[in-house]
């Protein structure tokens, strides 16, 4: 299906550009979002008449989102989570949790827009992406951690995960000792 887009749309094109698109992608995200038009000659006409006006709010969203994005650039929020002895998390950090606490600290956040390279499922510092704006991101740093004092031994960079060395322990393993008077079984063969 041919559409008109509204706005920019990563990986898909500029304001006003008319691309190709799945028909499911365009009747379920773009069109009911308003990110869209179908590319009929009416609907090309009506696009170039509020073309200056979708631009105009268009640029005062993007300084709306580098206003928030200059304040939010490089800050830190704590996250408390369930974890074991080796820091792996019982379930994961998802971005409707990441939106809720940048939301708590002050920032009027939704969870589409906080991009995820891959699933948080450990306990550390880890590096976020908030997309504020099509064209405006900002840089936050997740400290996910078991308390509020494990958080600020991880943020002066102290780890707090327990990591057992297998190796050592089978090093330390004596099967003789295992046994009562050194006696060992007999293999039947």
């Amino acid at each position: 299906m041919q559409v008109i887009l509204l706005e920019r749309i990563g990986r898909l094109g500029q304001m006003g550009d008319i691309v190709n698109v799945k028909d499911g992608y365009a009747r379920n995200f773009l069109l009911p979002q308003k990110k869209a038009l179908r590319a009929t000659d009416d609907n090309k006409k009506v696009f170039e008449g509020k073309r200056a006006q979708l631009e105009a709010n268009n640029l005062e969203q993007k300084k709306e989102a580098e206003a928030v994005a200059t304040k939010l650039e490089g800050k830190s929020f704590v996250l408390i989570r369930a974890a074991g002895d080796t820091g792996q998390l019982y379930g994961s950090v998802s971005t409707r949790d990441i939106a809720s606490v940048i939301t708590a600290g002050g920032f009027t956040v939704d969870r589409n827009q906080v991009m995820l390279d891959k699933p948080i499922k450990a306990l550390g510092l880890t590096a976020a992406k908030v997309q504020l704006h099509p064209e405006v991101s900002a840089n936050i740093t997740l400290n996910i951690a078991r308390s509020e004092d494990e958080a600020t031994k991880q943020m002066r960079g102290e780890n707090v995960s327990v990591v057992k060395d297998e190796a050592l322990e089978l090093e330390t393993f004596n099967p003789d000792s295992a046994f009562e008077d050194g006696a060992r079984p007999v293999d039947d063969e």
